[in-house]
């Protein structure tokens, strides 16, 4: 089993084609494609914890739908973006705005918000977090989850650590239907 981290998919929000301008021609395509990243990555018992802001919640039930389509036990750090459709789905296995865990030995804090300072920051703790859509300088022990950072697809801590200490990035995914 693989823990994965993301956040930011804004599923069903037309403000990200616009506002942070992703590679996509309209939503349906934007949707269609981190889907498929998502699936080509995550296997049906990997665990996958989103940072936040994981869709618009219209209409009814598209919320539920997009979880349905998701490979993964989801996990949900409330963002400001998570309406009520999001943050009652039955189809996370937890929903909280704040986490605390270990991978590997290595500390985590996780929070839809990046902080400038959190616990155990000065004893090796990461902080992970969304909200900024790659745009924030990195502090040490500090990284964006977010799908604009890691080539809108989740992203796992080993591979955050390995692009932290080379500077490489992942380059955004094919559209739907032409490959990986």
């Amino acid at each position: 089993m693989t823990v994965w981290f993301t956040s930011d998919t804004h599923f069903a929000d037309p403000r990200v084609l616009r506002i942070d301008r992703r590679p996509y021609p309209d939503l349906a395509t934007h949707d269609a494609a981190l889907i498929e990243a998502w699936n080509e990555r995550v296997a049906p018992d990997d665990t996958v914890w989103h940072l936040g802001d994981f869709a618009l919640g219209r209409p009814a039930g598209h919320v539920d739908r997009l979880l349905g389509a998701l490979h993964g036990n989801k996990h949900l750090i409330v963002g400001n973006n998570d309406g009520p459709e999001t943050t009652t789905s039955g189809y996370f296995a937890s929903i909280q705005h704040y986490k605390e865990l270990e991978i590997d030995g290595i500390p985590l804090v996780l929070c839809h918000y990046p902080f400038r300072t959190w616990n155990k920051m000065g004893k090796g703790c990461i902080d992970l977090h969304g909200h900024s859509h790659g745009r924030l300088k990195p502090v040490p022990r500090q990284i964006d989850v977010g799908v604009d950072a890691w080539g809108y697809r989740p992203v796992t801590l080993a591979e955050m650590l390995e692009a932290r200490a080379t500077k490489r990035r992942p380059k955004a995914p094919p559209e739907p239907g032409e490959g990986a």
